[in-house]
């Protein structure tokens, strides 16, 4: 018996009519139903299951609004939102993004990609994504913490240990984590590990904030190790300033790399001396404790600033996009080929467009983020498991763990993405569908539910 839906044409043609006006999410089944369709083919153990269609249609979407007091004492009302995809193989997992660009598209695009990157780390994690159009920026202490109190009051509802655990996003780093859980606290009267990237102080696991710019580093050297090549003396480019790119950048310095770049929404700094190891404790406190612009980099250390510029026109051997999805096109993946680009692992969540990934795929060594950026939720599992065990790891186990992770989920990659065994390996289709046969197999056991 055949497969339903084998053309990706009339897959996507059905999709769409499903989901109208859903670009993002559109953009993320189409990457993933490209390579998944022609495995499941011919295969008679996923026959006639619908799995892919099934896992493209969440369990459930919980939206509600969000009512809180600005300083002034005036009354404010936002969106906030949590797709619950797939519970397969564990309890849902997924950040929280708190943006003024937060819709249910992108958080469909999100949770959907989560249920692959989730599986890819071998740890019992089920895909969701959450959020809200809120915008922290610019807000008091005081206003986040009324802001994250009102979004729990409804969201603790649907979470828990067991059933769903949020982490952190854009927009939702330790002040925000602390806020919500705090509340989730007061509400359920117990204190469990339902949210991740918590504080030391109260359950989080060392590493955490780091885990995600490491492991997107880590997976590089992986890539390539398959060519007999290292990070040493490679130059990188690497978009974003916030956590993710800090602590890119951190890890390439430390493997020998030569980072010239990083960004926020101003635009791009470049250092062509590089940035090392004193000039990246100075942008940490920019942006961590000052929340300072990027430019202000260039004017401290005499570099170039580029307003409103991406910074893939910067001629590199490595690079890792770190800021947010959309943020390569086509026209930027082909400049980066012509300036001879070895490698590009994504620490951001679909930072290329389709026909970026298109254009870099057998051109160069791509790593998508399902893949790469893999390292924040596995160390989020890794803070799950401490805490129901009521331990603490150290940083270096932490991280011992975090690497071999990142090595796995590497091999996976190889296994499914070198089809015709002559050691060119496609991270993109390796990544789909090492992390569909989990889940399918998960769906296939546990019957029509």
């Amino acid at each position: 018996m055949s497969y339903p839906c084998t053309d990706l044409d009339s897959f996507m043609a059905g999709l769409r009519k499903r989901n109208p006006g859903q670009k993002e999410f559109h953009d993320a089944v189409q990457e993933v139903a490209a390579d998944v369709l022609p495995f499941i083919q011919g295969k008679e153990k996923y026959g006639t299951e619908c799995l892919l269609e099934r896992l493209t249609e969440p369990d459930r979407i919980i939206t509600w609004r969000v009512s809180w007091q600005d300083d002034e004492g005036n009354v404010r009302a936002d969106r906030a939102w949590r797709v619950q995809f797939s519970n397969a193989i564990g309890p849902y997992k997924g950040g929280l993004r708190f943006h003024p660009s937060v819709n249910q598209s992108i958080l469909k695009f999100l949770g959907f990609e989560q249920i692959f990157k989730n599986s890819l780390t071998g740890l019992p994690m089920g895909g969701a994504k959450g959020g809200s159009n809120f915008d922290p920026k610019g807000k008091s202490d005081h206003e986040v913490m009324r802001f994250c109190q009102s979004m729990m009051t409804e969201l603790h509802r649907y979470i828990g240990p067991d059933k769903d655990v949020p982490a952190g996003d854009i927009g939702v780093g330790a002040r925000e984590i602390g806020y919500l859980f705090g509340q989730y606290k007061r509400l359920e009267g117990k204190f469990t590990g339902a949210i991740t990237g918590k504080g030391i102080a109260y359950g989080g696991s060392a590493g955490r904030t780091e885990a995600t710019g490491y492991g997107v580093v880590y997976f590089m050297k992986e890539m390539l190790a398959t060519k007999e090549d290292s990070l040493e003396g490679k130059t990188a480019v690497v978009s974003g300033s916030g956590n993710v790119a800090l602590y890119c950048l951190e890890k390439l310095i430390q493997l020998g790399a030569k980072p010239v770049t990083a960004s926020d929404s101003d635009g791009f700094i470049h250092d062509p001396d590089g940035i090392d190891e004193d000039k990246l404790e100075w942008l940490k406190d920019l942006k961590v404790n000052r929340r300072g612009r990027i430019r202000e980099y260039a004017e401290e250390f005499g570099c170039d600033f580029h307003e409103d510029e991406k910074p893939w026109g910067i001629d590199c051997d490595v690079a890792f996009p770190c800021a947010t999805q959309n943020e390569i096109d086509e026209d930027a993946a082909k400049t980066l080929i012509k300036n001879d680009l070895i490698a590009l692992a994504e620490g951001a969540n679909m930072p290329c467009t389709l026909e970026a990934q298109q254009a870099l795929r057998g051109e160069v060594l791509y790593a998508p983020g399902k893949a790469s950026n893999a390292g924040g939720v596995a160390v989020s599992g890794l803070e799950q498991a401490q805490n129901s065990q009521r331990v603490s790891w150290s940083k270096e186990e932490v991280e011992e763990r975090l690497q071999e992770i990142m090595r796995e989920i590497h091999d996976k990659c190889r296994e499914y993405g070198d089809s015709d065994g002559d050691g060119e390996i496609d991270y993109v289709k390796g990544a789909n569908i090492g992390g569909f046969v989990k889940v399918a197999d998960a769906l296939l056991q546990q019957g029509v539910v």
